[in-house]
Parts: structure tokens; sequence; C-alpha cells
């Protein structure tokens, strides 16, 4: 991943899920290059594990005390306020790294009535982002990376149930969240408009070695996750390439794309649908309502 970086020395860098795997090694990584990073974790014990890490990182570096912040990603009410925090920070934020992740074999519902894997994977990064559309302006040129996966090239819309209350398959769930992350971004862009301070990029962590789709017990879909992860790279491989989007001038005037390991590749033909974009815009902001409590029931 070669080019010359933008400094983040002093910049606040907001990462997802920062506790474990991929977003852990992603604080990580931009600690060791100087931003002031604010983990989300939603464990109170683990958030403060992860702290001392971030902590002896900054040490070494330099960087300025890293902080934490406790959300239920699941919950929209949290998310919604996580962002009102956010975004009462002094200079804005310069990165908003959406890496938070989950996958459930068995069908699972939010207290909102949510199905947990879109809530997280995809509700709940379109519900931050777009909330902190204006702290990300202040921040001199704010990016958002939102952490996709290859499953999205398997993924469709379900949009007749896309909550799968009928027919429910964890990995069809999985693709389908990770389906809308790469068309929100690609729909953040088109409605930010040319000229917009804030860039947009989709990283593809490609098949990493974490714990993820084996928290939830045995089931056919955990062993799949079992055998497939153990060809995978340290998460610290797709870490550092989601800290070059953050911070690689080569990145810039290219939002909207889609990367792995500081590369660009063409995502899936579904996801290149700019009607289906807009719809799926809509659809999520109609559902972030009603788990708001502002729209009917």
């Amino acid at each position: 991943m070669p080019g010359k970086d933008l400094s983040l020395v002093g910049k606040t860098c907001v990462v997802t899920g920062a506790t474990s795997g991929i977003g852990l090694a992603t604080a990580r990584a931009l600690v060791r290059i100087g931003a002031r990073v604010i983990g989300v974790g939603r464990d109170r014990g683990r958030d403060a594990e992860a702290m001392d890490i971030l902590r002896t990182e900054a040490a070494v570096s330099g960087a300025p005390e890293p902080g934490f912040e406790l959300a239920d990603l699941s919950l929209m009410r949290e998310v919604a306020a996580l962002a009102s925090r956010l975004a009462q920070r002094a200079g804005g934020i310069q990165v908003l790294a959406n890496v938070a992740g989950i996958f459930t074999a068995r069908r699972v519902a939010t207290p909102e009535g949510l199905e947990t894997q879109f809530a997280v994977n995809h509700l709940a990064p379109f519900l931050l982002t777009t909330s902190l559309l204006p702290a990300l302006a202040r921040g001199e040129g704010g990016r958002v990376i939102c952490v996709s996966s290859d499953s999205h090239y398997a993924g469709k819309i379900r949009w007749s149930d896309p909550l799968m209350e009928r027919r429910y398959f964890g990995l069809s769930a999985y693709a389908q969240s990770k389906l809308a992350n790469v068309m929100f971004a690609r729909e953040l862009v088109r409605r930010l408009g040319r000229g917009s301070p804030i860039e947009v990029y989709v990283a593809d962590p490609g098949l990493a070695n974490t714990d993820m789709g084996l928290k939830q017990g045995l089931s056919p879909s955990s062993l799949f996750w079992r055998l497939r992860r153990r060809g995978g790279t340290s998460p610290d491989v797709p870490a550092a390439a989601i800290a070059w989007l953050a911070a690689s001038e080569e990145a810039a005037g290219k939002s909207g794309r889609y990367w792995r390991n500081g590369i660009e590749k063409r995502p899936s033909r579904p996801s290149l649908d700019a009607e289906a974009a807009r719809r799926l815009w809509e659809l999520s902001e109609e559902l972030c309502r009603k788990a708001l409590g502002q729209g009917s029931p």
C-alpha cells in the first residue's frame, strides 16, 4: 500500500467494535500513527481491557490519550445517544471507522424489533454515520470507512422481508447486511454530492482469523466459520488496510470505491444499482425511525 499519508496526528478517529478482532487491531494501528482514538464497545469490562492496550500503544507512539464510549449497537436508541455524545467533541471527527459486526446462526430479534445482524451490521453504521456528518465536516476533510465483506457478493436485499422473519438463514442474513454496507456507502456519496469535504470508502477485510461466528454456540453455520477462519490472516492485516484508507493521500478523490488491502475491487453488480441504493436508504430511515419510537409501530 504505497503512497504518501495524510497526517492523523492528534486527529479524532472513532472506531466501532474496538474491543476485539479487526476493530481493536484498527484502533491500535491508528494510535500508532498518532491519532486520538475513541473506541466503541458494548461491554464495560472489555472496554477497560482494550483501553489499557491502547494506552500502552499511545505511550509508545506519543498519541493523545485514547477514550472509549459504551454503546450496544444493536439498539438504535443507544446508537443515537452515542452519536449525540460524539458530536459534542471539539474539533470534529476526522475518521469514522464502522468496523463492528456480528453473526448469528439463529434469528435474534432486538428489543426494538429488528433482526440483530441487520441492526448491528447495517442500521447502526447507517444511523451513526448520518448523525455524525456535521462533526465529520468539521474534521477538516472527514473520512468514513464502512467495513463490508466478500460475503456481499452472495447477498441480496429481501425487500419483502428485510428483517428475515420468514425463512431465516444466518449466512444469508449476514450477506444481506454486508451488501447493504456497500449500497449505503455509494448512496451516501451520491447524497453528499461533488465537493463534499467528507469521503467514504468500503473496506473488504478478506478472510481474517477472528472469533466472529463462533460466539453463538454450535451450529452448521458456526462450524462453517470455524473451518473458514483456519486459512485467515491475522486481524492486523485488514486493520493496516483500514488505517491506510483513513490516512492515505492516494485514496483521496476516490470516494465510494471498494477496497481490499489497498487495491480497488469491483463490488457486486447488485451493489451498483443506484435505484436499489436509494430504496435501501429510505427503508433504513424508516426502520430507524420506528426503532427510535418516532414512527408508527
